[in-house]
């Protein structure tokens, strides 16, 4: 993967887009539409019937939804059109400030990002990261290891990038 596509999955803050609900053309909502195209447009018949076999067909409306919202992402990535979180400050302040990642940045680590304590600790872990291993091996890193995001801070403290 070229480093063009690499830097719109990774976003300045070292969130990997792909594993968000939202990303556009991603591994989530392209999954979500292949479950919908694998059930079929009659499917909610099934479910019905299914009912008196198993009772977990009763949210089958619930569950079509869930699928429909997570088939439809929309995001393009922060670096085309902002965070979704809404605080996130990131997005703009690497465009006032010429950089890609955070760490790219003389002022960082900064308090311009917009995070609560824990955001905050992983973006400066992530950026430091990204800067120790460059962004294709950042990339190779986290782009199939879903984590949560008290693993990764344990991680970054093992590491020593963070205390």
């Amino acid at each position: 993967m070229k480093r063009e596509e690499q830097a719109r999955i990774i976003a300045p803050c070292g969130l990997n887009c792909g594993k968000c609900l939202a990303l556009e053309g991603w591994d989530i909502r392209m999954h979500a539409q292949g479950i919908i195209e694998l059930l079929g447009e009659n499917f909610s018949g099934y479910a019905a019937r299914f009912v008196e076999m198993n009772s977990v067909f009763e949210g089958y409306k619930q569950f079509a939804a869930l699928l429909e919202y997570l088939a439809s992402g929309s995001c393009g990535g922060c670096r085309k059109q902002g965070c979704l979180f809404k605080s996130c400050r990131v997005h703009k302040c690497v465009r006032e400030h010429g950089v890609d990642f955070c760490f790219e940045c003389e002022k960082f680590p900064c308090e311009e990002h917009g995070f609560p304590e824990g955001l905050k600790n992983g973006w400066e872990a992530n950026n430091c990261r990204i800067r120790d291993l460059e962004l294709e091996g950042y990339y190779e890193e986290v782009k199939d290891a879903p984590v949560t995001h008290k693993q990764k801070i344990q991680r970054h403290q093992e590491r020593g990038i963070l205390n």
